[in-house]
Formats: structure tokens, sequence, C-alpha cells
């Protein structure tokens, strides 16, 4: 299979996931990304390589980041999501500014914290749906 038409597949691949993914997967799937770009920015930030586009890098990977921290904050249920979700959304709005302070000044070390918060939340996440899926079998099991 050559080189161009691999990329091709690999994207019709990704949204089909998207496209047949729960809610619940879409989540894990920001979140997942969310790391994806702050692990780039991360590294970017951490290299001592004199590359001339590393500004460029670090900016594009952590506003990539927080444009998927807004969709979450901005899918947030408040009305059915009560304190939950304004927790939510406290703690999305204090990734967001850690991670402007971070582009401004190329910190590394809010990127760091904000990607250790994301994860947490990310892993919280996925036990959860783990746990759902795994009800959802059992109950199945017990109807057929």
């Amino acid at each position: 299979m050559s080189s161009m038409v691999a990329p091709g597949y690999a994207r019709a691949y990704q949204a089909q996931a998207v496209l047949t993914a729960s809610p619940g997967q879409l989540i894990l799937m920001l979140y997942d990304g969310a790391l994806r770009f702050l692990g780039h920015a991360r590294d970017a930030l951490q290299s001592t390589d004199e590359n001339a586009r590393r500004i460029e890098i670090i900016n594009t990977n952590l506003l990539k980041a927080q444009n998927i921290i807004a969709e979450l904050q901005s899918s947030l249920n408040h009305e059915a999501g009560g304190d939950h979700a304004a927790n939510l959304d406290r703690l999305y709005d204090y990734y967001l500014r850690r991670l402007m302070e971070a582009n401004m000044r190329k910190k590394v070390e809010p990127v760091i914290e904000v990607e250790k918060l994301v994860r947490d939340l990310r892993d919280g996440w996925a036990e959860m749906l783990r746990t759902q899926d795994a009800g959802g079998m059992h109950q199945a099991r017990g109807v057929a």
C-alpha cells in the first residue's frame, strides 16, 4: 500500500469511529485528544533543540488542547448535571487559564499540571464507561 493512501484510510477510520461512538465515548476521545496535544506542547517546551518552529508547535498544540477543553466545557449540561457540572465548569475554566499562561510565558509547569489533571478526569471517565458497559452486559445476561 502506498504511503499516500494509508493516511486516507486512517482518516476514514477515525471519522467512522467518531460517527459510531456513543456520547460517553466521544467525551473520552476528546480527553484523549487534549492529552495528545498537551503532550506535544510539553515535549516542545522541554526540548533543548533549537528548532525554528518550536514556538509555533507549542502555540498550535496548546490552542488545540484549549479548543478541546472549551468544547468539553460548552457541552456541560448544567440542568441535569447540577453541582457536578458546575464543578467541571470551574475546573475547565482553570485549565484554560493555566494553558493560556503556559502559552504566553512559554512555561512547561502549567502544561504538566493540566495534563495530570486532565488524565485523572479521563481515567475516571474511562472507568465509569467500563463500569456502565459491565453493568449493561450483566443486565443483558440476566435477560437472555
